[in-house]
């Protein structure tokens, strides 16, 4: 099935300058990321992780599984596109997976990290999750801590929720992104750490709304709006292509752990 976020034609990318260095809690490497264009125009890039000789992770493909995920269940998201390509780390030439997307941003709207946002307007004793449901967000807020249950996203920090606040003043919590670092991430290659990985292992998080146990956020979470189910078909859709970056027992896994914790997530909201 072909799929126009999936480029497996090796593209040549050696021209961007990776100059955004940027390391996430939990990971033992950098994630670079470049930019070509401005404003409404701007292309952002994305690489797995680098280990300083390098890209040794797989975040790349795994935020495309979660991007897909979401566009099945109607979830408003940061879409992203994968991509073969060459390019150029320190002088270095090297053929990996990026990742492309565009700003969810409108024209006008500047963005604020929630945890900014909750320091200037919380009121004593209010939980991120209770100025999210005062602001009116919380169906946002459960749409987010459902795909970083499903995905087993471990980084969802304060800056991995943004608010976007328009010119007249209206606000709007951001669509879901930043979703690589879940999944298999911390395993990087090794297969015998793959195979044997539980898909319902209650992983290590960086969450800022909720707890920091996906488990537990699936009480929160209750009954979320969706446009419709995840169902077994959707692996065709979810999975397509993704045997060009990933060796068949990784995405078997893969997509056991959604489908897994897809049905956990139906047992306790039909319960």
């Amino acid at each position: 099935m072909a799929r126009h976020d999936l480029v497996t034609r090796v593209q040549n990318l050696t021209s961007l300058s990776w100059s955004e260095r940027a390391s996430s809690s939990g990971t033992a490497g950098t994630y670079l990321k470049a930019r070509t264009g401005t404003g409404s125009r701007a292309l952002y890039y994305k690489l797995s992780r680098f280990n300083g000789l390098e890209v040794d992770g797989y975040e790349c493909v795994y935020e495309l599984v979660a991007s897909r995920l979401m566009e099945v269940l109607g979830i408003e998201h940061a879409a992203y596109r994968l991509v073969h390509a060459r390019v150029v780390i320190d002088s270095v030439e090297h053929v990996t997976w990026v990742n492309t997307s565009r700003s969810f941003r409108l024209p006008g709207e500047r963005k604020l990290a929630l945890g900014a946002f909750f320091e200037l307007y919380r009121n004593d004793g209010e939980t991120p999750y209770e100025l999210c449901r005062r602001f009116g967000w919380e169906d946002d807020a459960r749409r987010t801590m459902l795909v970083d249950y499903l995905v087993a996203n471990r980084d969802r920090h304060s800056s991995n929720i943004e608010v976007l606040v328009a010119r007249d003043g209206t606000r709007r919590l951001s669509p879901v992104f930043d979703t690589g670092f879940s999944l298999l991430a911390p395993l990087a290659g090794d297969e015998e750490c793959i195979r044997s990985f539980e898909p319902l292992a209650d992983v290590a998080t960086t969450n800022f709304v909720g707890s920091r146990s996906l488990e537990k956020n699936l009480e929160l979470v209750g009954r979320v709006p969706l446009a419709r189910d995840l169902v077994a078909g959707d692996r065709e859709l979810i999975m397509s292509g993704l045997d060009r970056a990933l060796p068949p027992h990784h995405l078997e896994k893969v997509w056991e752990i959604v489908w897994r914790r897809w049905e956990r997530y139906a047992d306790v909201r039909d319960s």
